[in-house]
Protein backbone atom coordinates (compact mmCIF):
# COMPACT_ATOMS: atom_id res chain seq x y z
CA UNK A 1 0.00 0.00 0.00
CA UNK A 2 1.47 3.29 -1.05
CA UNK A 3 1.48 6.36 1.17
CA UNK A 4 -1.58 8.53 0.52
CA UNK A 5 -0.31 11.61 -1.27
CA UNK A 6 -3.51 13.67 -1.69
CA UNK A 7 -6.43 14.64 0.44
CA UNK A 8 -9.62 12.87 -0.57
CA UNK A 9 -11.28 16.15 -1.55
CA UNK A 10 -8.50 17.16 -3.95
CA UNK A 11 -8.44 13.71 -5.50
CA UNK A 12 -12.19 13.78 -6.01
CA UNK A 13 -11.85 17.11 -7.82
CA UNK A 14 -9.12 15.69 -10.03
CA UNK A 15 -11.24 12.63 -10.81
CA UNK A 16 -14.10 14.85 -11.96
CA UNK A 17 -11.80 16.66 -14.38
CA UNK A 18 -10.32 13.39 -15.62
CA UNK A 19 -13.71 11.85 -16.28
CA UNK A 20 -14.74 14.93 -18.25
CA UNK A 21 -11.68 14.49 -20.43
CA UNK A 22 -12.06 10.83 -21.25
CA UNK A 23 -12.65 10.36 -24.96
CA UNK A 24 -14.31 7.67 -26.99
CA UNK A 25 -12.93 4.19 -26.72
CA UNK A 26 -10.19 3.14 -29.08
CA UNK A 27 -11.14 1.49 -32.33
CA UNK A 28 -9.00 -1.56 -31.62
CA UNK A 29 -8.88 -3.74 -28.51
CA UNK A 30 -6.37 -2.72 -25.88
CA UNK A 31 -3.30 -4.93 -25.76
CA UNK A 32 -2.62 -7.16 -22.82
CA UNK A 33 -0.58 -5.47 -20.10
CA UNK A 34 3.16 -5.77 -20.44
CA UNK A 35 3.35 -6.21 -16.70
CA UNK A 36 5.11 -8.98 -14.88
CA UNK A 37 8.21 -8.17 -16.86
CA UNK A 38 10.14 -9.97 -14.16
CA UNK A 39 8.19 -13.16 -14.72
CA UNK A 40 8.06 -13.35 -18.50
CA UNK A 41 10.95 -11.86 -20.43
CA UNK A 42 10.35 -9.75 -23.48
CA UNK A 43 12.21 -11.18 -26.46
CA UNK A 44 15.72 -9.81 -26.78
CA UNK A 45 16.76 -8.51 -30.16
CA UNK A 46 20.04 -8.48 -31.98
CA UNK A 47 19.96 -4.69 -31.85
CA UNK A 48 19.97 -4.62 -28.07
CA UNK A 49 22.42 -2.13 -26.66
CA UNK A 50 25.43 -3.30 -24.65
CA UNK A 51 24.36 -4.06 -21.12
CA UNK A 52 25.22 -1.38 -18.60
CA UNK A 53 25.63 -2.93 -15.18
CA UNK A 54 23.09 -1.76 -12.62
CA UNK A 55 24.10 -1.57 -9.01
CA UNK A 56 21.55 -0.38 -6.49
CA UNK A 57 22.70 2.46 -4.27
CA UNK A 58 22.72 2.06 -0.55
CA UNK A 59 19.16 2.47 0.72
CA UNK A 60 17.53 1.56 -2.59
CA UNK A 61 15.58 -1.68 -2.23
CA UNK A 62 12.15 -3.22 -2.62
CA UNK A 63 9.57 -3.42 -5.39
CA UNK A 64 9.00 -0.70 -7.97
CA UNK A 65 5.89 -0.60 -10.16
CA UNK A 66 5.65 1.45 -13.35
CA UNK A 67 2.44 2.56 -15.06
CA UNK A 68 2.47 3.42 -18.77
CA UNK A 69 -0.12 3.80 -21.55
CA UNK A 70 1.75 2.72 -24.70
CA UNK A 71 -0.48 0.49 -26.80
CA UNK A 72 2.16 -0.52 -29.35
CA UNK A 73 3.58 -3.98 -28.73
CA UNK A 74 7.09 -2.87 -29.68
CA UNK A 75 7.03 -0.16 -27.03
CA UNK A 76 5.91 -2.62 -24.39
CA UNK A 77 8.57 -5.13 -25.37
CA UNK A 78 11.32 -2.50 -25.28
CA UNK A 79 10.30 -1.42 -21.77
CA UNK A 80 10.07 -5.02 -20.60
CA UNK A 81 13.51 -5.69 -22.08
CA UNK A 82 15.29 -3.01 -20.06
CA UNK A 83 13.34 -3.98 -16.94
CA UNK A 84 14.53 -7.56 -17.39
CA UNK A 85 18.12 -6.37 -17.72
CA UNK A 86 17.88 -4.15 -14.65
CA UNK A 87 16.29 -6.86 -12.52
CA UNK A 88 18.85 -9.41 -13.66
CA UNK A 89 21.87 -7.32 -12.70
CA UNK A 90 21.06 -6.67 -9.05
CA UNK A 91 18.79 -8.21 -6.44
CA UNK A 92 17.83 -5.23 -4.30
CA UNK A 93 15.24 -3.48 -6.48
CA UNK A 94 12.64 -5.44 -8.45
CA UNK A 95 10.74 -3.56 -11.17
CA UNK A 96 7.52 -4.53 -12.95
CA UNK A 97 5.31 -2.62 -15.40
CA UNK A 98 1.56 -2.27 -15.86
CA UNK A 99 -0.32 -1.07 -18.95
CA UNK A 100 -3.13 1.46 -18.33
CA UNK A 101 -5.08 2.63 -21.42
CA UNK A 102 -4.42 6.26 -22.38
CA UNK A 103 -8.11 7.19 -22.06
CA UNK A 104 -8.16 5.83 -18.48
CA UNK A 105 -4.73 7.02 -17.36
CA UNK A 106 -5.78 10.25 -15.63
CA UNK A 107 -8.76 8.55 -14.00
CA UNK A 108 -6.58 5.72 -12.67
CA UNK A 109 -4.06 8.20 -11.23
CA UNK A 110 -6.83 10.15 -9.53
CA UNK A 111 -8.55 7.05 -8.15
CA UNK A 112 -5.20 5.69 -6.99
CA UNK A 113 -4.37 8.95 -5.24
CA UNK A 114 -7.66 8.95 -3.40
CA UNK A 115 -7.30 5.31 -2.35
CA UNK A 116 -3.60 5.55 -1.53
CA UNK A 117 -2.80 2.96 -4.19
CA UNK A 118 -0.36 4.32 -6.70
CA UNK A 119 2.65 2.95 -8.56
CA UNK A 120 6.18 4.16 -7.86
CA UNK A 121 6.83 5.56 -11.36
CA UNK A 122 4.50 6.77 -14.08
CA UNK A 123 5.39 7.41 -17.72
CA UNK A 124 2.98 10.12 -18.77
CA UNK A 125 2.29 12.63 -21.52
CA UNK A 126 4.37 15.72 -20.82
CA UNK A 127 1.51 18.28 -20.96
CA UNK A 128 -0.13 16.54 -18.00
CA UNK A 129 2.98 16.71 -15.83
CA UNK A 130 2.48 20.17 -14.35
CA UNK A 131 -1.07 19.55 -13.15
CA UNK A 132 -0.11 16.47 -11.15
CA UNK A 133 3.06 18.09 -9.81
CA UNK A 134 0.97 21.04 -8.60
CA UNK A 135 -1.34 18.68 -6.72
CA UNK A 136 1.45 16.93 -4.86
CA UNK A 137 1.38 13.54 -6.55
CA UNK A 138 4.98 13.64 -7.79
CA UNK A 139 8.13 13.66 -5.71
CA UNK A 140 10.55 16.60 -5.83
CA UNK A 141 13.75 15.06 -7.24
CA UNK A 142 15.67 18.31 -7.81
CA UNK A 143 18.70 17.18 -5.82
CA UNK A 144 18.43 13.51 -6.79
CA UNK A 145 18.71 13.57 -10.59
CA UNK A 146 20.95 15.53 -12.96
CA UNK A 147 19.25 16.93 -16.07
CA UNK A 148 21.92 19.50 -16.93
CA UNK A 149 22.56 17.94 -20.38
CA UNK A 150 18.85 17.72 -21.33
CA UNK A 151 17.08 20.01 -23.78
CA UNK A 152 15.38 22.94 -21.98
CA UNK A 153 11.89 22.33 -23.39
CA UNK A 154 11.43 18.78 -22.08
CA UNK A 155 12.98 19.75 -18.73
CA UNK A 156 10.56 22.68 -18.43
CA UNK A 157 7.66 20.26 -18.76
CA UNK A 158 8.92 18.49 -15.61
CA UNK A 159 9.56 21.69 -13.67
CA UNK A 160 7.22 23.63 -11.40
CA UNK A 161 8.22 26.72 -9.41
CA UNK A 162 11.88 26.01 -10.10
CA UNK A 163 11.77 22.47 -8.74
CA UNK A 164 12.21 19.24 -10.73
CA UNK A 165 9.32 16.76 -10.49
CA UNK A 166 10.33 14.29 -13.17
CA UNK A 167 12.78 13.23 -15.87
CA UNK A 168 12.08 13.61 -19.61
CA UNK A 169 11.79 10.19 -21.23
CA UNK A 170 11.98 11.18 -24.88
CA UNK A 171 10.66 13.73 -27.36
CA UNK A 172 8.78 13.45 -30.64
CA UNK A 173 6.78 15.50 -33.08
CA UNK A 174 4.19 15.12 -35.83
CA UNK A 175 4.52 15.10 -39.62
CA UNK A 176 2.52 14.00 -42.66
CA UNK A 177 2.78 10.33 -43.66
CA UNK A 178 1.74 9.53 -47.23
CA UNK A 179 1.32 6.45 -49.41
CA UNK A 180 3.54 7.10 -52.43
CA UNK A 181 1.65 4.69 -54.70
CA UNK A 182 -1.76 6.18 -53.90
CA UNK A 183 -0.61 9.72 -54.58
CA UNK A 184 1.07 8.65 -57.80
CA UNK A 185 -2.03 6.80 -59.02
CA UNK A 186 -4.12 9.91 -58.37
CA UNK A 187 -1.62 12.09 -60.22
CA UNK A 188 -0.85 14.11 -57.09
CA UNK A 189 2.24 15.67 -55.59
CA UNK A 190 2.90 15.75 -51.85
CA UNK A 191 0.76 18.60 -50.44
CA UNK A 192 2.47 21.54 -48.73
CA UNK A 193 -0.53 23.84 -48.08
CA UNK A 194 -4.05 23.38 -46.70
CA UNK A 195 -5.61 23.87 -50.12
CA UNK A 196 -3.29 21.27 -51.62
CA UNK A 197 -4.02 18.83 -48.79
CA UNK A 198 -7.76 19.15 -49.33
CA UNK A 199 -7.29 18.62 -53.07
CA UNK A 200 -5.02 15.58 -52.71
CA UNK A 201 -7.17 14.08 -49.94
CA UNK A 202 -10.26 14.40 -52.14
CA UNK A 203 -8.58 12.88 -55.20
CA UNK A 204 -7.18 9.91 -53.24
CA UNK A 205 -10.54 9.12 -51.60
CA UNK A 206 -11.81 6.10 -53.52
CA UNK A 207 -14.03 3.21 -52.47
CA UNK A 208 -13.05 2.20 -48.95
CA UNK A 209 -9.98 4.45 -48.95
CA UNK A 210 -10.08 7.86 -47.28
CA UNK A 211 -7.63 10.51 -48.40
CA UNK A 212 -6.57 11.77 -44.98
CA UNK A 213 -7.06 11.36 -41.25
CA UNK A 214 -5.54 12.00 -37.87
CA UNK A 215 -6.43 10.86 -34.38
CA UNK A 216 -9.42 12.97 -33.32
CA UNK A 217 -10.23 11.49 -29.93
CA UNK A 218 -11.82 13.81 -27.40
CA UNK A 219 -8.78 13.78 -25.14
CA UNK A 220 -5.18 15.00 -25.10
CA UNK A 221 -4.20 12.59 -27.86
CA UNK A 222 -6.72 14.23 -30.16
CA UNK A 223 -5.76 17.76 -29.09
CA UNK A 224 -2.14 16.97 -29.90
CA UNK A 225 -3.09 16.15 -33.48
CA UNK A 226 -5.46 19.09 -33.97
CA UNK A 227 -3.43 22.00 -32.60
CA UNK A 228 -0.91 22.20 -35.50
CA UNK A 229 -3.79 23.59 -37.60
CA UNK A 230 -4.33 26.38 -35.06
CA UNK A 231 -0.63 27.15 -34.71
CA UNK A 232 -0.20 27.21 -38.47
CA UNK A 233 -2.61 30.17 -38.63
CA UNK A 234 -0.41 32.08 -36.19
CA UNK A 235 -2.76 31.69 -33.20
CA UNK A 236 -1.88 30.17 -29.84
CA UNK A 237 -3.53 27.26 -28.05
CA UNK A 238 -5.54 29.75 -25.98
CA UNK A 239 -7.01 31.65 -28.95
CA UNK A 240 -9.58 29.27 -30.41
CA UNK A 241 -12.29 31.88 -30.89
CA UNK A 242 -10.11 33.90 -33.24
CA UNK A 243 -9.83 34.25 -36.99
CA UNK A 244 -7.16 31.54 -37.06
CA UNK A 245 -8.86 29.23 -34.56
CA UNK A 246 -12.15 29.30 -36.43
CA UNK A 247 -10.28 28.83 -39.72
CA UNK A 248 -8.62 25.68 -38.32
CA UNK A 249 -12.02 24.25 -37.34
CA UNK A 250 -13.44 25.20 -40.74
CA UNK A 251 -10.59 23.34 -42.42
CA UNK A 252 -11.41 20.20 -40.46
CA UNK A 253 -15.03 20.59 -41.53
CA UNK A 254 -14.05 21.01 -45.19
CA UNK A 255 -12.16 17.71 -45.12
CA UNK A 256 -15.14 15.91 -43.57
CA UNK A 257 -17.64 17.55 -45.92
CA UNK A 258 -15.53 16.47 -48.91
CA UNK A 259 -15.78 12.86 -47.72
CA UNK A 260 -11.99 12.72 -47.47
CA UNK A 261 -11.78 12.57 -43.65
CA UNK A 262 -13.64 9.76 -41.82
CA UNK A 263 -15.88 10.78 -38.94
CA UNK A 264 -14.83 7.49 -37.33
CA UNK A 265 -11.49 9.16 -36.53
CA UNK A 266 -13.12 10.52 -33.36
CA UNK A 267 -12.71 6.94 -32.09
CA UNK A 268 -9.19 6.36 -33.43
CA UNK A 269 -6.06 6.51 -31.35
CA UNK A 270 -2.82 7.37 -33.11
CA UNK A 271 -2.13 3.64 -33.19
CA UNK A 272 -5.51 2.97 -34.80
CA UNK A 273 -4.79 5.65 -37.40
CA UNK A 274 -1.47 4.01 -38.22
CA UNK A 275 -3.20 0.64 -38.57
CA UNK A 276 -5.67 2.13 -41.03
CA UNK A 277 -2.77 3.58 -43.02
CA UNK A 278 -0.72 0.39 -43.21
CA UNK A 279 -3.89 -1.58 -44.07
CA UNK A 280 -4.37 0.59 -47.16
CA UNK A 281 -7.46 2.39 -45.88
CA UNK A 282 -5.80 5.83 -45.73
CA UNK A 283 -3.71 7.66 -48.31
CA UNK A 284 -2.30 10.18 -45.81
CA UNK A 285 -2.24 10.70 -42.06
CA UNK A 286 -0.67 12.83 -39.37
CA UNK A 287 1.33 10.75 -36.95
CA UNK A 288 4.51 10.67 -34.94
CA UNK A 289 8.08 9.50 -34.77
CA UNK A 290 7.23 6.53 -32.59
CA UNK A 291 5.31 4.77 -35.39
CA UNK A 292 8.35 4.31 -37.63
CA UNK A 293 9.75 1.11 -36.04
CA UNK A 294 6.36 -0.62 -36.22
CA UNK A 295 5.73 0.41 -39.82
CA UNK A 296 9.17 -0.68 -40.98
CA UNK A 297 8.67 -4.02 -39.26
CA UNK A 298 5.07 -4.76 -40.25
CA UNK A 299 4.94 -3.40 -43.81
CA UNK A 300 8.53 -3.49 -45.13
CA UNK A 301 7.36 -3.53 -48.76
CA UNK A 302 4.96 -0.62 -48.48
CA UNK A 303 5.98 2.55 -50.33
CA UNK A 304 5.49 5.39 -47.87
CA UNK A 305 7.29 8.54 -46.89
CA UNK A 306 6.95 11.60 -44.69
CA UNK A 307 6.85 15.36 -45.12
CA UNK A 308 6.11 18.46 -43.01
CA UNK A 309 2.46 19.01 -42.12
CA UNK A 310 0.82 21.16 -44.83
CA UNK A 311 0.60 24.74 -43.64
CA UNK A 312 -1.64 27.79 -43.69
CA UNK A 313 0.49 30.85 -42.84
CA UNK A 314 3.43 29.09 -41.22
CA UNK A 315 4.90 25.67 -40.59
CA UNK A 316 3.84 24.03 -37.36
CA UNK A 317 4.00 20.71 -35.55
CA UNK A 318 3.30 19.46 -32.06
CA UNK A 319 5.99 18.74 -29.50
CA UNK A 320 5.21 15.45 -27.87
CA UNK A 321 6.88 12.98 -25.68
CA UNK A 322 6.68 11.41 -22.29
CA UNK A 323 8.24 12.01 -18.91
CA UNK A 324 9.11 9.74 -16.05
CA UNK A 325 7.68 10.87 -12.71
CA UNK A 326 8.39 9.41 -9.29
CA UNK A 327 5.36 9.12 -7.02
CA UNK A 328 5.69 10.96 -3.71
CA UNK A 329 5.46 8.59 -0.78
CA UNK A 330 6.20 5.49 -2.81
CA UNK A 331 9.51 3.68 -3.16
CA UNK A 332 11.31 6.87 -4.20
CA UNK A 333 14.86 5.53 -3.73
CA UNK A 334 14.16 2.40 -5.76
CA UNK A 335 12.44 4.44 -8.47
CA UNK A 336 15.39 6.85 -8.77
CA UNK A 337 17.77 3.90 -9.03
CA UNK A 338 15.85 2.45 -11.96
CA UNK A 339 15.64 5.84 -13.69
CA UNK A 340 19.39 6.28 -13.51
CA UNK A 341 19.74 2.97 -15.32
CA UNK A 342 16.94 3.63 -17.83
CA UNK A 343 18.43 7.01 -18.82
CA UNK A 344 22.03 5.86 -19.12
CA UNK A 345 23.35 6.26 -22.67
CA UNK A 346 23.21 2.70 -24.03
CA UNK A 347 19.89 1.88 -22.40
CA UNK A 348 18.36 5.18 -23.49
CA UNK A 349 19.53 4.69 -27.09
CA UNK A 350 18.02 1.21 -27.08
CA UNK A 351 14.65 2.59 -25.97
CA UNK A 352 14.75 5.55 -28.37
CA UNK A 353 15.74 3.41 -31.36
CA UNK A 354 13.09 0.77 -30.70
CA UNK A 355 10.34 3.27 -29.97
CA UNK A 356 11.09 6.00 -32.50
CA UNK A 357 11.70 8.80 -30.02
CA UNK A 358 14.28 11.57 -30.01
CA UNK A 359 16.31 11.50 -26.81
CA UNK A 360 15.66 14.45 -24.51
CA UNK A 361 19.31 14.27 -23.44
CA UNK A 362 21.21 16.39 -25.97
CA UNK A 363 24.42 14.40 -25.51
CA UNK A 364 22.59 11.21 -26.50
CA UNK A 365 20.44 12.72 -29.25
CA UNK A 366 23.47 13.69 -31.31
CA UNK A 367 24.23 10.00 -31.89
CA UNK A 368 20.76 9.20 -33.27
CA UNK A 369 19.39 9.01 -36.80
CA UNK A 370 22.58 9.57 -38.74
CA UNK A 371 21.92 8.86 -42.43
CA UNK A 372 18.18 8.15 -41.99
CA UNK A 373 16.16 10.57 -44.21
CA UNK A 374 12.79 9.64 -42.69
CA UNK A 375 13.84 10.39 -39.13
CA UNK A 376 15.66 13.49 -40.34
CA UNK A 377 12.33 15.03 -41.38
CA UNK A 378 11.16 14.70 -37.77
CA UNK A 379 14.41 16.13 -36.43
CA UNK A 380 14.15 19.11 -38.80
CA UNK A 381 10.52 19.65 -37.79
CA UNK A 382 11.46 19.95 -34.11
CA UNK A 383 12.25 23.64 -34.69
CA UNK A 384 8.58 24.20 -35.58
CA UNK A 385 7.13 21.98 -32.85
CA UNK A 386 5.08 23.82 -30.23
CA UNK A 387 4.57 22.63 -26.68
CA UNK A 388 1.14 22.28 -25.09
CA UNK A 389 1.20 24.20 -21.84
CA UNK A 390 2.99 23.55 -19.62
CA UNK A 391 0.68 24.84 -16.92
CA UNK A 392 -1.32 23.04 -14.23
CA UNK A 393 -4.64 23.91 -15.90
CA UNK A 394 -3.68 22.53 -19.32
CA UNK A 395 -5.77 19.29 -19.08
CA UNK A 396 -8.97 21.34 -18.72
CA UNK A 397 -7.99 23.64 -21.59
CA UNK A 398 -7.23 20.59 -23.72
CA UNK A 399 -10.66 19.19 -22.91
CA UNK A 400 -12.30 22.37 -24.23
CA UNK A 401 -10.29 22.26 -27.45
CA UNK A 402 -10.92 18.57 -28.13
CA UNK A 403 -14.64 19.02 -27.47
CA UNK A 404 -14.71 21.81 -30.06
CA UNK A 405 -13.19 19.85 -32.93
CA UNK A 406 -15.19 16.74 -32.04
CA UNK A 407 -18.42 18.71 -32.34
CA UNK A 408 -17.32 20.10 -35.69
CA UNK A 409 -16.30 16.71 -37.09
CA UNK A 410 -19.56 15.05 -36.03
CA UNK A 411 -21.66 17.97 -37.22
CA UNK A 412 -23.01 18.74 -33.74
CA UNK A 413 -21.78 22.33 -34.00
CA UNK A 414 -20.58 24.79 -36.61
CA UNK A 415 -16.96 26.03 -36.33
CA UNK A 416 -17.82 29.52 -35.04
CA UNK A 417 -20.14 28.24 -32.29
CA UNK A 418 -17.69 25.51 -31.25
CA UNK A 419 -14.86 28.05 -31.09
CA UNK A 420 -16.91 30.46 -28.98
CA UNK A 421 -17.90 27.71 -26.54
CA UNK A 422 -14.28 26.54 -26.19
CA UNK A 423 -13.05 30.10 -25.67
CA UNK A 424 -15.54 30.73 -22.88
CA UNK A 425 -14.19 27.69 -21.04
CA UNK A 426 -10.55 28.59 -21.70
CA UNK A 427 -11.03 32.20 -20.51
CA UNK A 428 -12.72 31.04 -17.32
CA UNK A 429 -9.85 28.66 -16.60
CA UNK A 430 -7.28 31.40 -17.18
CA UNK A 431 -9.26 33.85 -15.07
CA UNK A 432 -10.03 36.26 -17.90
Amino acid sequence: MKKRVLATLISAMMLTAALAGCGASAGTPAPAPASDATEEAAPATEEAAPVEEAAASEGAAGDVTIWYYWETAGHQEALDHIIQEFNGQQDQVKVQAKYVPFADFKKQLSVGASAGELPDIVILDNPDHASYAAMGIFADITDKFDVSTYYPGPVNSCTLDGRLYGVPFGSNDLVLFYNEDMLKDAGCEVPTTWDELLDVATKTTKGNVYGFAHCALQNEEGTFNFLPWVWSTGQTSYEINSEGGIKALEFEKSLVDAGAFPKEAINWTQGDTMNQFISGNLAMMINGTWQIPTMRSEVPDMHWNVAPIPQDKQQASGLGGENYAVIAGGNEDGAIEFLKYATSKDTCLYMMDHMGYISSDSTIAKDQFQGDPVYQVFVDEMQYANARGPLPEWPDISDAISLAFNKVITGDSDPASAAAEAQTTIDSILGK
